[in-house]
């Protein structure tokens, strides 16, 4: 069982957290920039229309996958499908899907890469090299292989193993899973909880379980694709916001209460709100009070995942809840994942009694995936033991949101453009083009600095970003280092567009006179 908090000599911290929704700011390409980076995605795709057209007659060896031995069979997949991977993804091949040879803490190693003819394989060398390390989502640096959390998941290993072989309905269910389920649900303060072995499972196999035919999921514009396919697996009807316009969701609301279900104007037998608490690739938070007070409104459900805001935000790492000072009973169920802040994985819902139940009986991800793991759920309890009863649990949340808010002024403030809320430690640092963030990827690698890079078409056109994933494990020194390879790219490759920038030069002026409030620049799914 988890210490109290009177076993551990600390009186259990406040839970409430009164905060404001704080307006979103979403800073656009400068004209010229904007035509740079159309203009570099158009070369690009018919450079790759060419090379297709040489790979016909073998001038250029084909990389791409193709399938043999099936003539007189459709193919299996479109060779025109793998096109944007040929010929523009894989050119950026080397600075994705490093190996690591450890733990993600604040300094990583990563195992060098010997890449083959047009980098069309690899082979791991027996070199190693450290690097700074923020693209991880270790945001209370609990992911790491020694102290308290490691040495209990040693010990749960030799008590239980590492698995149980069999789904949690046949024979399953171990007393770890039901202390971390009331571990769980004490945490975020409902009535009961349950988990699963993988996040991405947790919303896109229970989904389906909580609507169908005849009702109305209604999500938001940048909810994560796990949502999106649970949305499409359950067969209710899919209507979408506009990301974080409540103006939009009420309109939408309304419209669809009015009109009822498509053709027969029957009522909805019931609707589901799905947003998440912070999205990962804006760093953005939802208005919470409002959506709550819209979802009474209309009589509607509320689903909000908090993969990441959930041990990150709030003054006890309560989640958005308690960021925003919001009574967890306004919220129907709440999703989460333990591979964030717990330094684990997995995911939990939480919400009454009647839900849980339900799920215990219908989920396909609990009546026929495989447990979590013996060792993970107690890796999760121990860290959450330690956020709920500890002084070093304090101390994580405070150092992660102390570095936050560091990091993101000091980039705000030399220049770059950011997005996201003050205390969100997904800082999402806009490049607009995929020649900015190759070369910014690059450039990182060998100053020694790992970092995260995200283009279209995960982004819109000009949405290609570098995100910077902050922790508590990061000192002082690890964010100037950081800020300080920024500054030596900055000449190189520009990285400081943000129209308030300092500008000294003639050369900043002109670069920056074209502005413009066009496309948006947000990611989508």
């Amino acid at each position: 069982m988890p210490p109290t908090a009177e076993q551990c000599g600390v009186a259990p911290v406040a839970k409430k957290l009164s905060s404001q929704p704080e307006p979103e700011e979403f800073e656009q390409a400068p004209l010229w920039t904007a035509l740079i980076a159309y203009l570099n995605l158009g070369l690009l795709v018919v450079f790759g229309y060419f090379r297709d057209f040489l790979r016909l007659f073998g001038y250029e060896a084909t990389v791409g996958a193709k399938e043999w031995g099936n003539e007189g069979f459709p193919p299996l997949y479109r060779e025109f499908e793998s096109f944007y991977h040929r010929n523009v993804y894989h050119r950026g091949s080397q600075l994705t899907a490093a190996p690591l040879a450890g733990v993600p803490g604040a300094e990583i190693e990563i195992i060098d890469r010997e890449w083959g003819p047009h980098l069309s394989s690899f082979k791991l060398s027996d070199r190693k090299r450290k690097y700074l390390n923020v693209g991880s989502y270790n945001y209370l640096g609990f992911a790491e292989n020694d102290g308290v959390c490691s040495r209990e998941t040693i010990k749960e290993i030799r008590t239980t193993g590492c698995s149980v072989g069999v789904p949690r309905q046949e024979l399953g269910t171990l007393c770890v899973h039901n202390e971390l389920e009331k571990l769980v649900a004490e945490f975020v303060g409902k009535e009961e909880a349950i988990v699963f072995g993988m996040g991405f499972a947790t919303n896109s196999l229970n989904l389906p379980t909580l609507v169908d035919e005849g009702c109305l999921l209604i999500s938001d514009s940048l909810n994560h694709s796990c949502i999106i396919l649970g949305a499409r697996l359950s067969g209710a009807q899919i209507a979408v916001f506009k990301h974080n316009d409540l103006d939009d969701l009420e309109k939408l609301l309304k419209r669809s209460i009015v009109n009822g279900q498509k053709r027969t104007h029957r009522p909805w037998r019931k609707i589901l709100i799905c947003v998440e608490g912070l999205y990962s690739m804006e760093g953005t938070m939802c208005d919470l009070p409002r959506i709550i007070e819209i979802k009474k409104k209309y009589k509607a459900y509320l689903y909000i995942d908090e993969a990441h805001s959930i041990g990150a935000m709030g003054r006890t790492g309560r989640g958005v809840s308690e960021h925003f000072g919001v009574s967890t009973s306004d919220i129907d169920i709440m999703m989460g994942t333990f591979s964030k802040s717990f330094g684990a994985a997995g995911g939990y819902i939480a919400a009454n009694k009647e839900v849980i139940s339900h799920l215990r009986r219908e989920s396909h991800a609990h009546a026929y995936a495989s447990p979590m793991s013996p060792p993970v759920c107690r890796q999760i309890i121990t860290s959450m033991s330690c956020i709920m009863y500890t002084e070093d649990g304090t101390r994580r949340i405070k150092q992660l949101a102390d570095n936050t808010r560091y990091f993101r002024e000091e980039l705000r403030k030399r220049g770059y453009i950011i997005y996201g809320d003050s205390a969100s430690p997904v800082i999402p640092m806009i490049l607009f083009t995929l020649a900015n963030i190759c070369a910014f990827a690059r450039e990182c690698l060998n100053r020694g600095l790992a970092s995260v890079i995200v283009a279209f078409p995960a982004t819109t056109m000009l949405g290609a970003r570098a995100r910077f994933c902050i922790s508590a494990s990061h000192t002082r020194e690890h964010l100037d280092r950081t800020l300080q390879i920024l500054e030596e790219l900055d000449p190189i490759i520009g990285l400081k567009m943000s129209s308030n920038r300092p500008t000294s030069t003639i050369g900043d002026f002109v670069r920056h006179f074209f502005t413009r409030t066009g496309k948006d620049t947000r990611a989508v799914d």
